[in-house]
């Protein structure tokens, strides 16, 4: 059973010196399960942006802090400690290096063959720099998409509009509150009802609809009243969309957050309810990525009917 972490709060210290009790606690911050997406496999967001390479890796890293010296520099590479350093009390406590690899070999599939060797870890922006201090983070940046999406497009407001995206994870899970910050009615698609469920909780997300027909009408109600709505919808992106093309819905505003750019692990393929996806990855890998691309497939062309058809259609960080 993996441990729960809490990073310690006040004014009373373990650590030697307080720079390296900051390190320490911004780790562990990272992996409070009121932070991170799955603390028990170390996963902070993105897929499987980790604090940490592995759980051993974890514990020498805060134990080395502990017992670091205030002119000692400790060395992270892919999320574990390499070595400590004496350098001088003005240098880093820390230096950390995450999933550098030489262009020839920056591919998806030798990140991979290191990983399962136990070489490397994906330390995305924020969760192997330990810096991540959830969606919190993101919302003032994606308000501000948003808020440039209204006034190039709709006279400086989203009001009297709906937004359709996908993802609800560590990043995604700002946007329906940006939206909403920006005047607008956002449908927000997510596979993991979990993750529905936290940004209810944290009041990210106003409602959640029993399907997609409810999950229109809401937002077509509050449209017309021009009034700030954000709606969760559990299924997959490249299901729900294709079905509100054959419904003759679009949106003002089209767009997506979910983690495509890892295949592997970050976009799920649509599945009948009877199949195990973790299983499926392991087993056959190559033809688990081949139904992914087909499912992105189907997800990008219903963004680019909803486009033809009127609606605004962006980029965001896929």
């Amino acid at each position: 059973m993996t441990p729960i972490i809490r990073a310690a709060r006040g004014n009373v210290r373990t650590a030697k010196g307080w720079i390296q009790e900051a390190a320490k606690r911004m780790l562990m911050n990272n992996l409070d399960p009121d932070v991170a997406e799955k603390p028990d496999e170390l996963i902070v967001y993105g897929g499987r942006g980790k604090a940490a390479r592995d759980w051993q890796s974890y514990q020498h890293i805060v134990a080395t802090l502990d017992r670091l010296e205030n002119d000692e520099t400790l060395l992270v590479q892919s999320g574990k400690p390499v070595a400590v350093l004496q350098t001088y009390t003005h240098a880093p406590r820390v230096l950390i290096a995450n999933s550098n690899l030489v262009p020839k070999w920056a591919t998806w599939e030798e990140f991979d063959r290191l990983d399962k060797l136990g070489l490397m870890m994906y330390g995305q922006m924020t969760a192997g720099s330990w810096i991540y201090i959830g969606t919190q983070g993101i919302l003032q940046g994606t308000y501000e998409t948003f808020a440039a999406a209204a006034d190039q497009h709709f006279n400086g407001t989203l009001a009297g509009t709906i937004t359709v995206t996908a993802g609800l994870g560590g990043m995604g899970g700002a946007q329906p509150l940006a939206v909403s910050l920006a005047g607008g009615v956002s449908i927000c698609i997510e596979v993991d009802a979990t993750r529905i469920q936290r940004r209810l909780e944290t009041r990210y997300l106003d409602t959640v609809a029993s399907s997609l027909d409810d999950a229109i009408s809401q937002a077509e109600r509050a449209r017309t009243e021009r009034r700030a709505l954000s709606i969760g919808l559990l299924g997959n992106a490249a299901e729900v969309l294709p079905q509100m093309v054959a419904r003759d819905f679009t949106p003002e505003l089209v767009t997506d957050q979910t983690s495509s750019h890892d295949p592997m692990v970050g976009y799920l393929p649509v599945t009948s309810p009877d199949e195990d996806v973790d299983m499926l990855r392991r087993s056959m890998p190559d033809a688990y990525l081949a139904r992914v691309r087909d499912a992105m497939v189907a997800h990008v062309h219903a963004i680019v009917t909803m486009q033809d058809r009127g609606a605004v259609a962006f980029d965001y960080g896929n």
